[in-house]
């Protein structure tokens, strides 16, 4: 029929209005043209974690601590609540609805503090207590992340080097060795940056999905009758007949849905398009089709319950499957490594975190960064886990929790942002995000369960660190609080510094301060000491917004209150790496010009001194005191010319 239309003659208005019609057609093909490549890139970025899951779900659910019978009624309630998870969870949850909720296009836990808290300020009146209330549930989540962060690489790696003692017995005593130097090689490598490994994740795990629905395939053709259990009926029989034994394994079914929160948290570095499609075309197709082929083994060889996976494969093989796992498992580590420097660098954007090295790994792409205290905290933790743990199976217990817990936080930010920010009212946000609560906090009942069998070790995490951020957070309030307890308030002090006979000096003097509506401290001891005022005067002061990004026409807000006298506003997103020199280098352009080579930067620095009965508990002060002493320094941090900073000091008593 299409081709009979083309021989008719056309119209000549007809044809012009398919002439204009070539515009939009051409503008889709190129983003078509763009999504493709990007859906590639995030198989090897953002379902490195989940994508590995198959590696030891099936075994723990069957065979871990608290594994079940084996029996072709189970295995049917197992696959359909495994295929279901993956459905609501991943698909529907993150994929269709989570995923809207972008901050200029950012996800992950902290776009969704951000966007909770935006939400609440909408109004005539602030809502302190809810907002300080989404912050701390929010912090709760990165704190999970960092547990899942700590998990993941052990369990990965350890589970896919595993594959020895199916392949080769009599080495599997070279397991812990060899998961070990893989390991501290992956950490080592971290330096140097990833983004020339990184062009080669995407394909990697484009064979590897391509392996996982082969091997499915290849057996569920020996069982075909297992494909019955996309019933959900299944799920929700099993349930119902195995009640208590059911709550339970649910805390082994969770781990085929680790990895889900990478596709929210990913979206900034591809965008919401490529990752749906990779999700929806690649990823859920080849894991339903492992996880079915697995259970179709499993009914036609029982002994195969040791290590499903790997018996899936002929002898042949298991050596190539075992070096394309261990890549494979590296690649998810390596996306759970990269995702704490980002997160931690966010965080310290918005003060949660006490500003640490950042390095930057890549010239084209400004988020990629390297921070060594996070990097070799991680390393630590891992080989930790590894030596206690000894096996993947152990290590099971100890993955779900952070995880589970880190969903249901998500979901509880994102009642809010729906709710207020789309305008659903929270009754309708509630009732939608209740079905996923349900089967979120029936997860992490199942592996609260698993606490004594190394549960604890990511909660254990998540409550030092979420001590050290809530600690860093209220000690910079209380610092702030004392530091302008007595401050001069600015404009009165320039009209008096103008009426002076302060000697003036050559040059420009920068000042660096939180709130500029007063004098920075610097200033007042620069006076006191030196007895001089420069030609130039800057007051400048950074703030960070709940943006991910700040465009750089927007970056500096310039007032000049007297002549040679200025305040300038630096702004910042929580993504962006703070850049002074660079930063006022804009002011040209708006009449303010600053020679580089004839500026002083001055910073105040304070010494703190704990004090008991203060508003802050004598034990976080210390603690507070102690993270200060640690931080890097601020000429570091906002990227000043070392060779031009002054540094004047002053006694804080907290």
């Amino acid at each position: 029929m299409v081709a009979v239309i083309c021989l008719i003659p056309t119209p000549l208005h007809v044809t012009h209005r398919r002439q204009t019609r070539t515009i939009p057609d051409m503008a889709t093909a190129a983003h078509n043209a763009r999504t493709l490549p990007l859906a590639l890139a995030t198989l090897g970025v953002v379902y490195g974690d989940i994508g590995t899951s198959p590696l030891y779900t099936m075994r723990e659910v069957f065979t871990g601590p608290h594994g079940i019978l084996h029996s072709v009624d189970n295995m049917f309630g197992i696959l359909s609540l495994i295929l279901w998870s993956l459905i609501i969870i991943v698909s529907i949850k993150y994929v269709t609805f989570v995923m809207r909720a972008d901050n200029r296009g950012e996800g992950g836990t902290v776009a969704l503090i951000a966007l909770a808290s935006r939400s609440l300020r909408k109004g005539k009146k602030k809502r302190k207590r809810q907002q300080l209330a989404v912050a701390m549930i929010g912090i709760f989540g990165v704190s999970f992340f960092y547990g899942d962060g700590m998990v993941t690489p052990a369990i990965s790696v350890l589970s896919a080097v595993e594959g020895l003692r199916v392949a080769a017995p009599s080495l599997g005593q070279f397991v812990i060795p060899l998961t070990i130097v893989i390991l501290l090689a992956l950490f080592m490598i971290q330096r140097s940056g990833t983004a020339r490994v990184a062009t080669f994740f995407g394909p990697i795990m484009a064979v590897w999905f391509v392996v996982l629905a082969v091997l499915g395939v290849v057996n569920i053709l020996e069982e075909p009758a297992v494909l019955h259990a996309a019933n959900p009926y299944y799920a929700l029989h099993f349930l119902w007949e195995n009640s208590s034994t059911a709550f339970v394994t649910l805390g082994a079914v969770v781990l085929a849905v680790t990895g889900g929160e990478a596709l929210y948290a990913d979206m900034g570095h591809f965008g919401r398009k490529p990752i749906q499609l990779a999700w929806f075309v690649f990823v859920l197709p080849s894991l339903v089709l492992n996880y079915f082929g697995q259970g179709a083994l499993i009914l036609l060889n029982p002994e195969a319950l040791q290590n499903p996976f790997y018996h899936m494969a002929p002898e042949w093989a298991l050596y190539p499957l075992l070096g394309l796992a261990t890549g494979a498992t590296v690649i998810a580590s390596q996306a759970v490594i990269s995702g704490a420097f980002s997160l931690t660098r966010q965080a310290m954007q918005l003060g949660y975190v006490p500003r640490l090295e950042v390095l930057h790994t890549s010239e084209r792409t400004e988020g990629q960064v390297y921070v060594p205290a996070v990097n070799w905290f991680l390393c630590v933790a891992v080989i930790a886990l590894v030596l206690g743990f000894q096996s993947s199976s152990n290590l099971a217990a100890a993955y779900g929790i952070a995880v589970t817990g880190d969903m249901v936080i998500t979901s509880l930010l994102a009642i809010v942002v729906v709710a207020r920010l789309w305008g659903w009212g929270w009754l309708r946000a509630s009732a939608l995000f209740s079905v996923f609560l349900v089967i979120e906090l029936s997860f992490f009942g199942a592996n609260v369960l698993k606490i004594p069998d190394g549960g604890w070790f990511p909660i254990l995490g998540g409550i030092v660190i979420f001590t050290l951020m809530t600690t860093w957070k209220r000690g910079r309030e209380l610092l702030y609080e004392r530091v302008h307890a007595d401050a001069i308030e600015l404009e009165p002090f320039i009209r008096t510094l103008a009426a002076s006979r302060y000697t003036r000096v050559p040059g420009s003097a920068v000042f660096m301060i939180a709130n500029p509506y007063v004098v920075p401290p610097a200033l007042l001891h620069n006076l006191k000491h030196n007895k001089v005022v420069h030609e130039q005067i800057i007051v400048t002061s950074v703030s960070v917004t709940d943006e991910p990004h700040v465009a750089e026409d927007q970056r500096v807000q310039i007032e000049c209150m007297m002549p040679k006298f200025y305040r300038v506003r630096v702004s910042y997103g929580f993504k962006d790496s703070p850049d002074i020199p660079k930063a006022l280098a804009l002011c040209r352009d708006r009449g303010l010009f600053i020679d580089a080579m004839d500026t002083s930067y001055f910073l105040g620095r304070e010494t703190l001194i704990p004090k008991i009965h203060s508003d802050m508990a004598f034990w976080r002060e210390k603690l507070f005191i102690s993270m200060s002493r640690n931080t890097s320094s601020a000429t570091n941090y906002f990227k000043l010319p070392t060779n031009r900073v002054v540094e004047l000091g002053t006694q804080v008593v907290l």
